[in-house]
């Protein structure tokens, strides 16, 4: 099949580049240049499009290069390219302050909550998609972990343990996320934007791990911890994957399990 990977140069875009290639289709990945070169004019048919451009970390500062990744370089894309399906990765922090994680659960923002700006951005581009009346899926990803993965709270705690044998925790020992491997990321992007029933997915393990199950992890590994005084404490609510364990049979890995091979 022919695939195209937009925002190709970042962890989630990369890795899933690198899959579809060793699956034998053909991909298609274009850089931040010529992905606007594709919004001038009708250009080449795109076949499956993954929608992997974002901003992260670094979206309270930049607020109006947010809006263009989630938003404005998504609407010219619905607009002007030819493509035969389009999903568009979303994070599953859009249900931080709801009553439910299951995907058609209606969902909290406040604007005057400038954490919050990140979720209204995505969310937007989510509505584009779905009212677009073309043929497009959200898959709201969690907390992604793997080799080489981009800045994150696992990523610094794992640099800090290989450089130093230790690390210090600067959130709780019960702060909680759920995390998920690149690895079943890159398995299910391709059957969701193929065969998936419905419009939007969760992708996540389900189950979230506490920062003191991932220190006596490390501890039984022969690394040191300690947790900073009066750290912040920050949980999530599990993040409900009915719908891709029906529809796919999805079995995730454990982070747990894991943390060894990604030290």
């Amino acid at each position: 099949m022919k695939f195209s990977v937009l925002g190709a140069s970042g962890f989630v875009g990369r890795e899933l580049s690198l899959a579809l290639k060793n699956n034998g289709h053909t991909v298609l990945s274009p850089d931040r240049d010529e992905t606007e070169v594709l919004t001038n004019k009708k250009s080449c048919h795109l076949g499956s499009v993954f929608y992997c451009i974002g901003m992260t970390a670094n979206f309270r500062d930049q607020p109006i290069d947010t809006i263009e990744a989630h938003i404005g370089l998504l609407q010219r894309i619905l607009e002007v390219c030819d493509f035969d399906q389009l999903t568009y990765l979303s994070s599953t922090r859009v249900y931080h302050g709801g009553s439910s994680t299951n995907e058609e659960a209606g969902l909290h923002v406040n604007p005057n909550d400038p954490s919050d700006f990140y979720n209204i951005s995505k969310l937007m581009g989510e509505s584009i998609c779905l009212s677009s009346h073309k043929n497009t899926r959200v898959v709201r990803l969690s907390n992604i972990y793997g080799e080489n993965s981009s800045a994150s709270f696992l990523n610094e705690i794992i640099t800090e343990v290989k450089k130093k044998g230790e690390v210090v925790f600067r959130s709780s020992p019960n702060s909680s996320k759920d995390y998920v491997s690149i690895r079943d990321v890159t398995k299910l992007l391709p059957k969701i934007a193929c065969y998936g029933k419905s419009r939007i997915y969760n992708v996540a393990s389900g189950i979230n791990t506490s920062n003191i199950e991932i220190a006596d992890t490390l501890s039984k590994l022969g690394y040191s911890f300690s947790f900073e005084e009066n750290a912040p404490t920050w949980k999530f609510e599990n993040i409900n994957i009915g719908r891709i364990k029906d529809e796919f049979g999805f079995v995730p890995s454990r982070l747990l399990d894991e943390l060894e091979s990604l030290i």
